[in-house]
């Protein structure tokens, strides 16, 4: 179960933050977000119209998919840290996807958060 939730980490940590990444980049030096296949990334959601600015929004998101990343790790060695860690960042992950109103990302994060809390039973012999 960790090793499935370690995976999902990965995935989120490396879909979101690479692309935030490369998007502050082209943000920095185009002075737009950047879009992909047509869609603004990081762009356009909530936090657009509350005011937020977009850059230093996105810098920190890219931060937090680095400690998901990070978070995987720990899940796939089966850390502790990794559980306390893997549910921690969760309230984190909520707020940016929410505001950059990327819908993948709260399946990804409840199907983790959910083999993060399961734990399976010792086997008796």
């Amino acid at each position: 179960m960790s090793r499935f939730a370690a995976v999902l980490a990965w995935v989120a940590g490396f879909g979101f933050g690479l692309p935030g990444a490369y998007g502050a980049a082209y943000l920095t030096s185009h002075d737009e977000v950047w879009s992909f296949l047509g869609f603004p990334t990081y762009g356009g959601g909530p936090f657009e119209s509350w005011g937020f600015p977009t850059l230093p929004m996105q810098m920190a998101f890219v931060v937090v998919c680095a400690a998901e990343l990070v978070t995987g790790g720990l899940l796939w060695r089966e850390h502790p840290a990794g559980r306390t860690m893997s549910l921690t960042l969760l309230p984190f992950e909520l707020f940016f996807w929410f505001g950059f109103a990327l819908p993948f990302g709260f399946v990804l994060g409840a199907l983790r958060a959910a083999l993060t809390v399961v734990r399976t039973q010792p086997r008796v012999r």
